[in-house]
This record gives C-alpha cells, sequence and structure tokens, in this order.
C-alpha cells in the first residue's frame, strides 16, 4: 500500500461508519484530510499496520468530539486520556505478543528447545502481563471516563466497539487489495 491509500482508509471509515445520530438518524462524517491526521509516508513506502494503527487513532480521536458530543472544555483532557488509554493498550499488546513469539519458539517442534523452565517462565510473564494489562487498562478507562458524563461513557463504549469493527473491516479490505495487486504484479510480469 501507499500514502495515498491512507485517505482512502479514512474516507472509507467515515463512509462505513454506522453510528447512529442524537436523533438516531445514520450518517457518515466526511473524513479529515490526510494531512490533518498524522505525518504522512512517502509514496514509495509501504504502510506497516502498526502505520495504519496510528492514523487509526488519530482518526479516532477527531471523530470523538462529535461522536460524544464533547464540549469544547471536555475535549482537551478527554483526548489526552484517550490517548493514554490508546498506548497502554499498544505496549500491552507489543508486550503480550513478544512473549507469545518466545513461547512460539520455544515449542517449536522443528527448532524449538521444549526447555520446561523456559517455557514456564514464559507462562509465568504471559500470566503477569495479562494481569497487569487488565489494570493497567482499567486505570486508564477511569481515567476517560472522568472526563465523561454517564451518557458519554457509554456512547464511549459503543464509539469504541465501532472503531474497532471499522478498523478490522480496513485491515482485511488493505489486505486483500495488496494480495491483488502483488497477483497483478505477478500476472503483469509474465
Amino acid at each position: 500500500m501507499r500514502a495515498s491509500v491512507i485517505a482512502g482508509i479514512l474516507g472509507l471509515a467515515a463512509a462505513t461508519s454506522g453510528f447512529a445520530g442524537p436523533h438516531g438518524q445514520r450518517g457518515a462524517q466526511s473524513p479529515p484530510p490526510a494531512a490533518a491526521v498524522g505525518p504522512q509516508v512517502p509514496a514509495d513506502q509501504p504502510i506497516t499496520p502498526r502505520k495504519i494503527q496510528e492514523l487509526f487513532d488519530a482518526y479516532i480521536v477527531l471523530q470523538a468530539k462529535d461522536r460524544l458530543q464533547l464540549a469544547d472544555a471536555q475535549y482537551g483532557q478527554f483526548v489526552t486520556r484517550l490517548n493514554a488509554l490508546q498506548q497502554t493498550r499498544r505496549r500491552h499488546l507489543v508486550a503480550h505478543q513478544q512473549i507469545l513469539n518466545d513461547l512460539r519458539k520455544l515449542t517449536n517442534p522443528q527448532t524449538g528447545s521444549n526447555d520446561e523452565a523456559s517455557i514456564t517462565d514464559r507462562l509465568k510473564a504471559l500470566r503477569q502481563e495479562d494481569e497487569s494489562a487488565a489494570a493497567d487498562l482499567r486505570k486508564a478507562y477511569d481515567g476517560v471516563d472522568e472526563t465523561l458524563d454517564l451518557r458519554q461513557q457509554a456512547r464511549f463504549r459503543i464509539f469504541e466497539e465501532q472503531m474497532e469493527q471499522q478498523k478490522l473491516e480496513l485491515l482485511m479490505r488493505a489486505r486483500q487489495d495488496a494480495r491483488a495487486a502483488a497477483r497483478g504484479k505477478k500476472g503483469g510480469g509474465q
């Protein structure tokens, strides 16, 4: 994928948002210009899943004010706490994946050492990481909730679920597009 896909990703996210407005009307919001979302990737460099996640996180921040009907006075503190929540989630996901990768290597039938002490250590680390993640995420959610009234807290949970679903759909489409592009290059070179 190229940087030009960023605008398409954000446009698609806006177009597929099935979020009901205050009067039950479904409406898509126009995507922000790609430049407003974050740093651009040069057109000759692929966009990594991490970059897509960062761009989508920025899109969430931009959409939250309207979707949650935040007052101007709430918005700054909300964004700060939302960013902390996103960073906490990302940090723990990376740590969780690293431990799983370690376990995958240790237990690989062809190359793994099957060292029981190391496997036990990594399983313990995984359990500790998951417990730490749960506590840190609760704290981060409490921080976000402190900036919102009760109705906004409920809307935030719904909004997050919708954004996660859109992100998954976008990643699946991006993978399909990448495969189609690879097949096109392969077919065009024959």
